[in-house]
C-alpha cells in the first residue's frame, strides 16, 4: 500500500510513462468542481505538461490509488 499522495501519483506516472504533474493535473481536471487549474509555469516543460495532461483520463483505478493515501483536513477556519 501507499503511504504517501507523492508515492501514489509517482506509481501511476511510472505505469503510464508519463510526468508526474501529468498525473497530478490529471487528478485535478477529474474533480467537476474545478473549471481549471492555477499552473504557475516557469519551465516551457511546465507549459508542456500542463497541455498534455488535458490529453489523459484517469481510470476509478488510478483516481483511487491516487486519493487512498489522502487524509482529509479540516478547514483552515475551524
Amino acid at each position: 500500500m501507499v503511504t504517501l499522495v507523492v508515492d501514489a501519483v509517482q506509481q501511476v506516472a511510472e505505469a503510464r510513462r508519463v510526468a508526474m504533474a501529468q498525473v497530478a493535473l490529471a487528478w485535478v481536471l477529474s474533480k467537476p468542481v474545478v473549471a481549471s487549474p492555477i499552473v504557475g509555469a516557469t519551465k516551457v516543460r511546465h507549459l508542456a505538461d500542463a497541455v498534455a495532461a488535458l490529453d489523459i483520463q484517469l481510470s476509478d483505478d488510478e483516481i483511487r490509488i491516487l486519493e487512498e493515501p489522502y487524509t482529509p483536513q479540516a478547514p483552515y477556519w475551524y
